[in-house]
């Protein structure tokens, strides 16, 4: 900002008013040396000022340079949180999941045991006492006992 001030604060030659009068202002004409030495400061000021803006631009540059490093940095600090995150609720998820999983086995498991525990309860008990052998059909009874049919 002081390089800024310093620019404005340097005179353009031929913007303020000289101390002579017009050019048919009746005053003395300038000497050779005088305007050599006008056309020197001129120069003089011209490099002044053109040095200045080399500076200022190259100020300018770095200022732009640092920013862009900066807002670099910035969206990479973005993405690492939003990565981070990201792998969170990935973790939570599948333990989410497995945490799903455990319990359907267990109630599946809980399932089958019941049902299990069904099935044994509907069968009959083998008792203790002999069992008498399963009753004959009608047809084997007859055969069985010696009788005979006959068709008249």
């Amino acid at each position: 900002m002081a390089l800024l001030a310093a620019l404005l604060a340097v005179t353009v030659p031929g913007c303020g008013r000289s101390a002579r009068a017009g050019p048919n202002g009746g005053g003395a004409a300038p000497s050779a040396a005088e305007q050599s030495e006008e056309a020197a400061a001129k120069r003089q000021e011209a490099a002044e000022i053109s040095e200045d803006r080399e500076v200022l631009s190259g100020v300018e540059a770095k200022r732009r340079e640092e920013e862009a490093e900066a807002n670099a940095k910035h969206k990479e600090a973005l993405a690492a949180a939003r990565a981070k995150s990201k792998e969170a609720a990935a973790a939570k998820e599948a333990a989410r999941k497995l945490k799903l999983a455990e319990a359907n086995a267990k109630r599946r498991e809980a399932a089958a045991k019941s049902e299990a525990a069904k099935k044994a309860a509907q069968k009959p008990k083998p008792s203790t006492q002999k069992q008498s052998p399963p009753a004959k059909k009608p047809s084997e009874q007859s055969s069985a006992s010696g009788q005979t049919s006959s068709v008249r």
